[in-house]
């Protein structure tokens, strides 16, 4: 049995998403919460497997919430459930651990299938809004991509590598990814070290997040 909390401000929504959800003999509603507050008090009190969190709320809104809920429980999978098509709430929220967003319009069906689906470990992202998060995200990471370059002389390759590194890849994923040999990710990897002034993985991380902070 799949057990849900629903976090919506709106009543007549989460009694709805409730006799929704109420139709699937696989699936227990063990609670609603009204804010992000209530929703965040409620994962400690009911336990829930899947979090279907609004993002617009009053006190503490969604986002702030997934960050508090997969910060404390990481084992707890949140979805976004939102009338909001906005690229920034869900950019936020996914890079808080949401297991992925869907908009209320969404049959009862599909959302059946999302708790299921977010419960087994996938990311559930729309068609029509998934375009807008990985243009979002490119943004982002050219942002990255230009501040470290600058920061450091970085070259092109070394930029994506230390990247990797800044994403906790080892050594051996970055060569596998790169198409490099071991010697090959090695090299750049000491190069980056060199110009970052750091002598070890956790050292050029850290300048790598100071200088993307600043």
């Amino acid at each position: 049995m799949i057990k849900v909390l629903i976090a919506d401000d709106q009543a007549i929504l989460a009694d709805g998403i409730r006799s929704v959800l109420a139709s699937s003999e696989e699936i227990e509603v063990v609670g609603t919460a009204h804010d992000g507050f209530e929703a965040v008090e409620a994962v400690e009190t009911a336990s829930p497997d899947v979090v279907l969190m609004d993002i617009r709320m009053p006190n503490m809104n969604g986002v702030i919430a997934t960050k508090e809920i997969k910060h404390r429980h990481p084992e707890v999978k949140v979805l976004v459930l939102t009338t909001f098509d906005d690229s920034e709430y869900i950019l936020n929220a996914i890079n808080y651990g949401a297991s992925g967003y869907l908009l209320k319009d969404v049959s009862a069906a599909a959302l059946i299938d999302a708790v299921k689906n977010a419960y087994a470990g996938d990311t559930i992202l729309p068609a029509k809004i998934a375009r807008r998060i990985a243009d979002a995200a490119r943004m982002v990471s050219n942002d990255r991509e230009i501040r470290l370059k600058r920061k450091f002389s970085l070259s092109e390759r070394e930029v994506e590598i230390a990247l990797m590194i800044f994403e906790g890849f080892t050594n051996k994923q970055i060569a596998s990814a790169l198409k490099l040999t071991d010697g090959t990710a090695r090299n750049y990897i000491s190069s980056i070290y060199e110009k970052l002034g750091a002598a070890s993985r956790a050292e050029a991380a850290e300048k790598m997040r100071q200088a993307l902070n600043e």
